[in-house]
């Protein structure tokens, strides 16, 4: 499903180069469960977002199915990334200016799902998270908690080929956050390749291989 070969990523300082990721080569097969782990300042979250097509300014090859990423337009990107992968950001990126509902409703909106079918989608997602007396709330009136509990719903909510998660259960309690662990390995059961980024030894035990990245470079695949 994903193929990285060679990927590096690095800032400039005049004549010197500061590298984030180095000699990156990882292959991650369609159904897996991926735990990305190291120090913090290692990598992680680099890797994660190159991989949900947010960053473009790397090098190397990255093939996700039959798309060449590394070939295609900014424009073109989104369109895979919108229509294949959720992504649940560490600090949630949930539209400030929408309620609960709509911020669910926005990546059905781009799979052109009839709005009856996207109602009963969102209505489901709200039961299931246990949010159906926040929908009309906006993403400032809700806990710290909840917002990751809207973010993980929203990346969930259309049924991706791959979910990307950046450390998904930092902002819950614990009980929540095994909840939210079990839902990804029910998901992945059910064939969702998942890779997510986290610190906690039991939840990257839910993955069937862990990656260990130290100062950009992969020491364990």
């Amino acid at each position: 499903m994903i193929s990285l070969r060679n990927i590096e990523k690095y800032f400039e300082h005049g004549p010197a180069k500061t590298y984030v990721l180095r000699r990156i080569n990882v292959d991650i097969k369609e159904g897996e469960f991926i735990s990305i782990m190291g120090p913090s300042g290692a990598g992680k979250s680099t890797l994660l977002h190159l991989l949900g097509m947010h960053d473009s300014a790397w090098t190397g090859e990255y093939h996700f199915l039959d798309h060449a990423i590394h070939r295609l337009s900014k424009k073109d990107r989104s369109e895979v990334y919108k229509r294949y992968i959720g992504f649940v950001f560490q600090s949630y990126h949930l539209l400030d200016s929408l309620t609960v509902y709509e911020n669910l409703d926005i990546p059905l909106s781009y799979r052109n799902i009839k709005k009856s079918e996207r109602q009963s989608i969102v209505c489901d997602a709200l039961d299931r998270f246990k949010m159906v007396a926040k929908k009309d709330l906006y993403p400032n009136q809700l806990s710290g908690g909840q917002q990751q509990l809207v973010a993980i719903a929203r990346a969930m909510i259309a049924n991706p080929k791959l979910i990307l998660a950046d450390e998904p259960t930092g902002n819950l309690h614990s009980s929540q956050g095994k909840e939210i662990m079990e839902l990804f390995k029910k998901l992945n059961d059910e064939g969702t390749t998942i890779v997510q980024v986290t610190h906690n030894e039991k939840n990257a035990e839910y993955g069937h291989r862990i990656i260990y990245i130290e100062d950009g470079w992969i020491t364990q695949n």
